[in-house]
């Protein structure tokens, strides 16, 4: 069974070079292998038990598939609420009680956290060959520390422009392919008066701005030289933040949260004509909004420089063994079945309209054929998913304390959305209430204000 490492011995990992992808990364066994003869919690031989606490919809599926097809081990599942609305708060309040479950669902942003805080077990030596070659490079890359592997891709999730094509059409517009395109097309809508705008600028979007800044070539994060560098105004996110900050003035985007009423009113009454956000949103405005089948296409984000295409990432989970798992081989085990294999999938999807972009390139056809193509008029969406997933830029790093960043720029961006302040200043605010909770942590810090 591989070793707990210490707090200490973390730190050192994780800030030893920089975040690689998974081609780099150590590789283990060429599968998760559980050791034979094993007891379950319950003490019935050769069955093990493990726990799983999750907040994605679908799990109890995936865990009832899982459980048909699996004599030696076995999973006992909890819901738990999502991170932001309890969760991350009960897993690190178990494992501080030494009772966390065996496998945890972990969003990328929270995942370099949870390793340092010596939650997500170092499962490098668990972590196949064969599973690795069967990921995407650019989600194995999002967790793996300095050649450590502390968990295992769900799905990643490229950013895309949704739009409302029967809106384009009666008011002939051109989707754009270039960030100059769509602000030309932003002042076009709101010439067409009603209160419509080309989308919304997200008051509680750390996970977008992170995306738009990552695909202009920012890097808020790194962690080379041993210490963890921090720079999130730095030229690229001024680059962005300037050009929403332009939209803003000109009154040419809604400034609101996109989790309100406010916002589904919006997408509902058509004032609202893109969304700019991951692949798994097509699925989520099925399920919000069914009244518009036929109305919803999807294309690739805008970009900067076109004839050198880049993309972030907009949502996304990974699986964890945490640190108190007694049985992390059958933890692996059950966790390698649930990102490659096409039943997990299709047990995932029967829970209802998903779009998700799995991680194991292999399931993508399984994604394509589940999916309804009728919501966005007979489109291959998973086609476009496919194509714009290897632009995601490589080498992004999350910062160790993501959740409270998250909270500082949403307060921050909430103000600038209310003429006090600019997103700029948001940024800036967010790296100044980052420092603290790094300094805390006793990590070795730099940081670049500009």
């Amino acid at each position: 069974m591989p070793g707990r490492q210490s707090r200490r011995s973390v730190l050192a990992a994780i800030t030893a070079l920089p975040l690689t992808g998974a081609l780099s990364a150590c590789s283990g066994n060429d599968s998760a292998a559980v050791r034979s003869g094993s007891r379950s919690r319950s003490g019935r031989k050769g069955t093990t038990t493990i726990t799983f606490w999750s907040a994605l919809r679908g799990s109890q599926q995936v865990v009832d598939a899982f459980n048909k097809t699996h004599d030696d081990i076995q999973v006992d599942f909890e819901q738990i609420p999502s991170g932001t609305q309890g969760g991350y708060l009960k897993l690190s309040n178990a494992a501080r009680a030494g009772n966390a479950p065996d496998v945890a669902t972990i969003e990328y942003p929270q995942l370099p956290g949870f390793a340092i805080d010596g939650v997500a077990r170092d499962i490098t030596s668990l972590v196949g060959a064969g599973l690795r070659a069967k990921l995407l490079p650019q989600s194995l890359g999002q967790t793996t520390f300095g050649k450590r592997t502390y968990s295992v891709p769900l799905d990643v999730e490229p950013m895309v422009l949704h739009y409302r094509k029967d809106l384009f059409d009666r008011f002939g517009l051109d989707v754009p392919t270039t960030w100059d395109e769509f602000a030309d097309l932003a002042r076009t809508v709101r010439r067409t008066g009603g209160g419509r705008r080309i989308a919304v600028f997200p008051t509680d979007g750390m996970s977008q701005m992170a995306g738009w800044c990552w695909q202009a070539g920012a890097q808020w994060f790194d962690i080379s030289q041993g210490a963890w560098n921090v720079s999130m105004a730095d030229a690229p996110t001024r680059k962005v933040a300037g050009y929403w900050q332009r939209l803003i003035d000109e009154d040419l985007v809604h400034c609101n949260s996109t989790t309100s009423r406010l916002y589904d009113a919006q997408i509902g009454n058509g004032l609202v004509l893109t969304r700019l956000s991951g692949a798994w949103d097509a699925g989520a405005q099925m399920k919000g909004h069914p009244e518009q089948t036929g109305r919803w296409r999807v294309a690739p984000l805008p970009q900067w420089t076109p004839d050198q295409p880049a993309l972030g990432t907009h949502g996304g989970s990974t699986f964890a063994v945490t640190k108190d798992s007694r049985h992390p081989e059958a933890a692996m085990a059950f966790i390698e079945w649930q990102v490659a294999h096409p039943d997990a999938l299709k047990a995932r999807l029967s829970s209802g309209a998903s779009s998700q972009y799995p991680a194991a390139t292999g399931l993508v056809s399984v994604g394509r054929a589940a999916f309804d193509r009728a919501y966005y008029g007979g489109q291959d969406i998973y086609r476009l998913f496919e194509e714009e997933a290897h632009k995601i830029r490589d080498g992004w790093v999350w910062g160790p304390r993501m959740t409270a960043t998250g909270y500082v720029m949403q307060d921050a961006f909430a103000r600038a959305g209310a003429g006090s302040g600019t997103i700029l200043s948001a940024m800036r605010a967010a790296q100044d209430g980052t420092m603290p909770d790094l300094k805390a942590l006793g990590l070795a810090t730099t940081q670049h204000s500009t």
